[in-house]
């Protein structure tokens, strides 16, 4: 493999959110940088991330990822006490910032943490402007799914 062809993209992802895309409707995503201390980084090495109960705010102009759990390696944090849930500063332009509060507390949109992945040797967060599903909107969306399934195996011919 040549430099110029790069990594796969399974080999890029870190950790995916997959609740998200069940639970909202993603509307427009956000690439994000994160603010990570040196164990952190490894632990993303390792892949020891998880995004299932992470969600982001914004405060005082910054937006902050909350929730999301990194865990420690074992040999990677000697010399000081590792917090895996702590809020972690995400590092975007002003004028998103801006232009995501206003949608936030305006219209009523939630930002979402969609997918941790690599991106030039940097960790990057991919965050989600999102409006929540209703219950039926879920159960359309199972059926839909469950529709593609089916329809996927009578082509096929396997039934």
């Amino acid at each position: 493999m040549t430099r110029k062809q790069g990594k796969q993209s399974s080999e890029r992802t870190i950790a995916v959110n997959r609740k998200a895309r069940f639970d909202y409707f993603i509307e427009e995503d956000f690439e994000a940088g994160l603010e990570l201390q040196g164990w952190e980084v490894k632990s993303l090495r390792a892949g020891k991330a998880q995004l299932t109960e992470a969600y982001v705010v914004l405060r005082d102009n910054q937006a902050w990822l909350l929730g999301a759990h990194i865990t420690p390696l074992v040999s990677a944090s000697t010399h000081i006490e590792p917090d895996p849930t702590r809020t972690r500063r995400l590092l975007l332009h002003r004028r998103e910032i801006d232009r995501l509060t206003g949608l936030v507390e305006r219209r009523g949109y939630t930002l979402v943490p969609l997918e941790l992945y690599w991106n030039k040797g940097r960790a990057k967060l991919l965050v989600g402007l999102a409006r929540g599903k209703k219950q039926y909107d879920k159960r359309a969306a199972e059926k839909e799914r469950d529709w593609q399934i089916e329809r996927a195996r009578a082509l096929r011919g396997t039934r």
